[in-house]
């Protein structure tokens, strides 16, 4: 009688876990990428209630430094770039495990620094004109930008070394396209890169992260980046010049919708798959971020305006209810604070904190 019941909540455990696991699984239309829907069911993220345990990092574009904001105080303490050829100039920052990275456009390099104490732990050549970066969620390769040179570095973030330099599309280059944004979904299959400078519009171009091969591409507006979601089927393609987040199908490039947000820019989305946002730069600090549910992909409330300008990049806490967003700009020295409550998705203003000049991308390292 005790086995028969220990089998039968077994087997109830079981079925608990099936339900509960294809409710965040994405529904591909092809198995392309198919791995993506093991990766919503078991990789998921968990921190404490507020949701604030860790530190945002900051680079400084016209300071030459990185700053650390601790989530909890907001405290910041500062680094410096390892001196170069040039004065460094800090763009974008990756975290890979128990390392931090960040692009120096100036020097065409990428600063590797450990996590926690920040010393530099060493750097890795890139091409000309370091602009966005991003690795896999498996840590196992990290994609920067090279606007100046129209290729990608491919990086391996645990050896330091270059594991290739990707050219962009011939046709694409020479209508005067060049990189600017790129993403990974979690297991790192494709990389997708945007493209601008074109007359028109702008291009996504999707690539094969082990041949290194362009798979397809589509056309989208101008000035695009770029967000992706494990748990959901979409790439969402925030485009400034023609305000609008368009929202593609991630396996085929197919257009899915469009929702109509000014100046759309900045590209944040939580951990859960559940919401994205993104960031009207434009605006002069009014309707500076917008909520969009990526069940249905509709908006959600009204957009939360800032008390600056230039509302830039954004970054959520683990749980994404924190979020950090700059400022950019010559003079510009802030990062805003925002924070959910409850069920709402919808942040609120809450602080502000003093960095380096011309505070550029940021990510939240864990």
């Amino acid at each position: 009688m005790k086995a028969w019941l220990h089998t039968l909540a077994m087997v109830l455990v079981l079925v608990a876990f099936a339900g509960c696991s294809q409710d965040n699984a994405p529904t591909a239309p092809d198995g392309s990428d198919a791995p993506d829907a093991l990766a919503s069911r078991n990789f998921g993220h968990h921190d404490g209630h507020h949701g604030n345990g860790g530190e945002a990092v900051v680079a400084n574009r016209g300071s030459g430094t990185i700053s650390v904001i601790d989530a909890r105080t907001l405290d910041v303490e500062t680094y410096d770039l390892p001196a170069g050829d040039n004065p460094p100039e800090p763009m974008y920052v990756v975290q890979v495990g128990q390392r931090v990275f960040v692009g120096d456009r100036a020097n065409s390099r990428v600063v590797a620094f450990s996590k926690g104490d920040y010393d530099v732990i060493g750097t890795v050549p890139a091409g000309q004109g370091v602009f966005h970066m991003w690795a896999d969620g498996l840590g196992r390769q990290l994609w920067v930008s090279n606007d100046v040179d129209n290729t990608m570095t491919v990086i391996d973030p645990h050896s330091l070394t270059v594991l290739a330099t990707v050219p962009l599309p011939a046709d694409l280059v020479a209508m005067g396209g060049k990189p600017h944004d790129v993403v990974l979904p979690f297991w790192g299959l494709s990389a997708y890169v945007t493209m601008l400078g074109f007359a028109e519009g702008g291009y996504v171009v999707k690539f094969d992260t082990h041949t290194f091969e362009e798979t397809a591409r589509a056309a989208v507006g101008g000035d695009p980046h770029l967000s992706v979601a494990r748990q959901r089927p979409w790439l969402y393609v925030p485009c400034q010049d023609t305000n609008e987040v368009r929202v593609l199908n991630r396996f085929t490039l197919e257009q899915e919708t469009a929702l109509d947000i000014p100046g759309a820019h900045g590209a944040g989305m939580r951990n859960d798959g559940q919401y994205f946002y993104t960031t009207n730069i434009s605006g002069g600090g009014d309707d500076a971020i917008w909520t969009i549910r990526t069940r249905t992909n509709t908006l959600v409330g009204s957009p939360v305006d800032s008390p600056y300008g230039v509302p830039h990049n954004l970054a959520l806490s683990t749980n994404g209810k924190q979020f950090f967003l700059t400022h950019s700009g010559g003079a510009s020295d802030k990062v805003t604070v925002y924070r959910t409550h409850g069920s709402n998705p919808v942040p609120d203003y809450v602080g502000e904190v003093t960095v380096g000049l011309n505070p550029f991308g940021l990510a939240f390292v864990k």
